[in-house]
Order: structure tokens, then C-alpha cells, then sequence
């Protein structure tokens, strides 16, 4: 009996990266060479953390994880979205400002480099459609209706996820952190739902057999240690979350002040043939937890939820936006560290062992 353990997604960047990226740009020729070095060490890190899952660190995600495929595209404005934090501080999607609708990069082009380094599965995230919908303004594009953006929107998360499978991922994760926020946004759940509808819309594109390789995050968000909708109930999140038509979830849970009434709700809204992943290590907590207290965590999980459908995680990635700092590339491979062994130390309890 095991228990898989898999990390979300990014690594704090190197103060070296962040500081020719903000000298010289992103894209400047003499960027790339630190780019590399920077997805070479994220690596060789993560390896040496025992994680028998690994990912790039989203080392080359810029501006951060929503935005990537979409950073420099011509007809958007930078006055998007808001995204409020806890802490008072704010992020922005860009705006869509006309027709048509495409990604600039994608994330099979993140994992043609990582596969190049790795020597174990390597997982590839992507960002959500319902997240990346937000972009279309509230008014109707002139020449650029909504359902024009929404097929086009839909044949590029396609493309997307079809190129990571084709390539190898482990796994293909759906960053859909805005879905706690959307209950925060509109308590009447209509919202929520037209997320769901979207998502499952995309995914209905994809075989059952493929469907066992894709999963979805979600969580309140992270960025600077604050996050963005954790005083949102998960009560109102999980059961629809749960209709998504994948078989992984990616659940922050190490932040939950009861975690044992989350369990129970997802033990309730569970799927047969549904593996769920708990997080069992916080990013914007501070402390590194130790490998009992997360192999504790764990155990009071499988009182809830069969093992044979459980799985481990990190609540969030380390660093979403790339130029948050709050947590050093050293905290976050400790943390993953403690993952692991807690994670072995909870299945060898379990096999009685």
C-alpha cells in the first residue's frame, strides 16, 4: 500500500535570477543562460529531497503561474482583473482588448527543458481556463465576441494539456485557485458553478484514459504570506469542486484551522476512482514541519479518506508570483524534504510496519 507524494509547482527563484531579470528584462539574450542554470539547480534540489515527483519550479513562469502563456500577447492591457490579498496588497490579470485570443508559450515547452535534467516523473501545471476567462473584459469585445474568445480559449488549454501528455508529464495539474475566490466573489455560487461548467467543458475534450493523468489545485491562494480567500468555507467549494471531471485533487488542507471537518466533507463529496491529495505542508507558515508532525497529519487523514485514494502535498506552490521572496529556496526544500519522510513514516504505521 503507498501513498504517493507530489509537490504543486513552483520554487523560490535565486536573488541572481530575479536581479538580471529586473535589470535586463525578461526575455534579454543574457537571461537565458541564468534561466537554465536556475531550472539545472531547481533540479538537482529537488531530487536530492527524496521526492519521487518532481517539477521545474516554474523557474521560467513569468510574471507567475496564471499568466505565463499569455505575458507580452499584443491586445492586452495590463489593467485586468483584481486580485485582492488579505494583507492589503493586490495582483492584476492583463485585459483582453480584441481579437484573437492565443497563448504565446506553453507548458510542454517548460517540460521539454526539465525532462532534459531530470532523473525521475516530472509533473507539469497549467493554469485553468475559468482563470484565464477572466481576461475578457465584462462588455462585449467589438469583432471579438465572448464565445469567439471562449472556443479559442478552450483549443489553446487543449493544445496545452495534449502537448504535456504527448511529452511524458507525470501528471498534467489545473491551477484552479480561484475557485475559493469565486465563492468570496459571488456567495450565490452562480459564479462557481459557470467555472465548473467551463473547466468540465475543457476536459470533456480529453478520453477517460487521459483524464487519469490530470488533476486540479486548489487552495486560497499565496503570494507574500497572505493568501487570498481562506476565510471562504470550503463547505462552499468542495462539492463542486468534486464535478470536475479528473482523477486528482490537489487540496490545501495544512492551513485549515479543522482539518478534520474538511476531511469530512471530502469524504462525503469524494468520487469513486478519485484520488485526493491533501496538503500537509504550508508555504506561508513559517515553520518547518517536522516529519512527525506531518506523518500525524496524515494518519488522522486516513481515518477519513481510504488510503488507497490518498495522496500528499504541498498546500500551494512556494512562490506563484516569481518575484515573491517571503519564503527562501532553502525553507521550501526543507519543507518538501519533510513531506517525503513524513509521508513514508504514515505509510509504514499504515502497512503495520
Amino acid at each position: 500500500m503507498i501513498i504517493p507524494t507530489e509537490p504543486i509547482g513552483s520554487i523560490p527563484r535565486s536573488s541572481k535570477l530575479l536581479d538580471a531579470i529586473k535589470r535586463y528584462g525578461n526575455s534579454h539574450p543574457s537571461v537565458e543562460p541564468l534561466y537554465e542554470e536556475a531550472i539545472r539547480d531547481t533540479i538537482e534540489q529537488f531530487e536530492a529531497t527524496g521526492s519521487p515527483v518532481i517539477t521545474d519550479g516554474e523557474q521560467r513562469k513569468y510574471h507567475n503561474f496564471a499568466t505565463y502563456c499569455v505575458e507580452g500577447l499584443p491586445n492586452t492591457v495590463p489593467d485586468g482583473f483584481k486580485l485582492p490579498f488579505a494583507d492589503g496588497h493586490a495582483r492584476r490579470l492583463p485585459r483582453l482588448t480584441g481579437g484573437s485570443f492565443r497563448f504565446l508559450m506553453y507548458g510542454y515547452d517548460f517540460l521539454d527543458r526539465a525532462m532534459k535534467y531530470a532523473h525521475v516523473p516530472v509533473k507539469q501545471a497549467v493554469i485553468s481556463p475559468s482563470a484565464l476567462s477572466l481576461m475578457y473584459p465584462a462588455e462585449n469585445l467589438p469583432e471579438y465576441s465572448r464565445e469567439e474568445f471562449i472556443e479559442d480559449l478552450l483549443r489553446e488549454h487543449e493544445k496545452e494539456i495534449r502537448g504535456c501528455l504527448a511529452k511524458g508529464a507525470h501528471k498534467v495539474q489545473i491551477d484552479f485557485t480561484e475557485g475559493r475566490l469565486a465563492v468570496k466573489i459571488d456567495p450565490s455560487g452562480v459564479l462557481l458553478n459557470s467555472f465548473i461548467e467551463l473547466n468540465n467543458l475543457a476536459l470533456s475534450r480529453f478520453s477517460e484514459y487521459e483524464r487519469s493523468y490530470i488533476g486540479v489545485h486548489t487552495c486560497p491562494g499565496s503570494d507574500r504570506d497572505s493568501t487570498h480567500s481562506a476565510d471562504v468555507d470550503y463547505a462552499e467549494l468542495l462539492p463542486s469542486l468534486f464535478e470536475l471531471q479528473v482523477g486528482h485533487f490537489y487540496v490545501a488542507l495544512a492551513g485549515e484551522p479543522d482539518r478534520a471537518r474538511v476531511l469530512k466533507i471530502i469524504r462525503r463529496y469524494l468520487k469513486p476512482g478519485q484520488r485526493i491529495f491533501i496538503g500537509v505542508v504550508s508555504p506561508i507558515d513559517p515553520r518547518v514541519e517536522n516529519p512527525e508532525e506531518i506523518r500525524d497529519r496524515i494518519l488522522e487523514a486516513a481515518r477519513y479518506i481510504p488510503v488507497e485514494h490518498l495522496g500528499t502535498t504541498d498546500d500551494c506552490g512556494f512562490s506563484p508570483f516569481c518575484d515573491d521572496t517571503s519564503t527562501s529556496r532553502e525553507k521550501a526544500f526543507a519543507k518538501i524534504r519533510s513531506r517525503v519522510e513524513g509521508t513514508l513514516l504514515a505509510q509504514k504505521i499504515i502497512n503495520g510496519k
